[in-house]
């Protein structure tokens, strides 16, 4: 019999212990996840960087897992740019789609102008809000 545990504060060993776990796991039924991070900056002129798209690619798809745009940029195409470049790397390592999700409303119709469709919903996910899960083939 095994004991369980409930704690907020994980060690980063223990969850080592389940990602390794699952990542064999995984291995053993589909193959290798080849995953790898890919970032794509915005930086201000002084180098800084100010916002950009975080996320990585793994079994032929992209997921984007974060995109952040400044206040001072927004409405002007960078969602669309920061996609681009994410999607054009995604294809060089051999992706064949993107995934991303949102409860912005307003990041939801920049994704959907960009080739991005619904695949499904949490109606309610955060109240007056739903989270939109998207896709769009590479």
């Amino acid at each position: 019999m095994a004991d369980l545990e409930l704690t907020s504060e994980p060690s980063p060993e223990d969850l080592s212990v389940i990602l390794e776990g699952l990542t064999a796991f995984n291995e053993g039924e589909v193959g290798a996840a080849e995953r790898q991070t890919l970032a794509v900056l915005i930086r201000d002129p002084d180098g800084k960087v100010i916002g950009g798209l975080s996320g990585y690619t793994s079994w032929g798809w992209l997921f984007t897992q974060l995109l952040f745009i400044p206040h001072s940029l927004r409405g002007k195409g960078m969602a669309g740019r920061l996609l681009q470049e994410a999607e054009e790397e995604a294809r060089r390592r051999g992706c064949h789609g993107a995934w991303i999700d949102t409860f912005n409303p307003i990041a939801l119709k920049a994704y959907e102008r960009h080739g991005y469709e619904k695949f499904g919903e949490l109606p309610g996910f955060v109240t007056g809000r739903t989270r939109t899960f998207l896709k769009k083939a590479l």
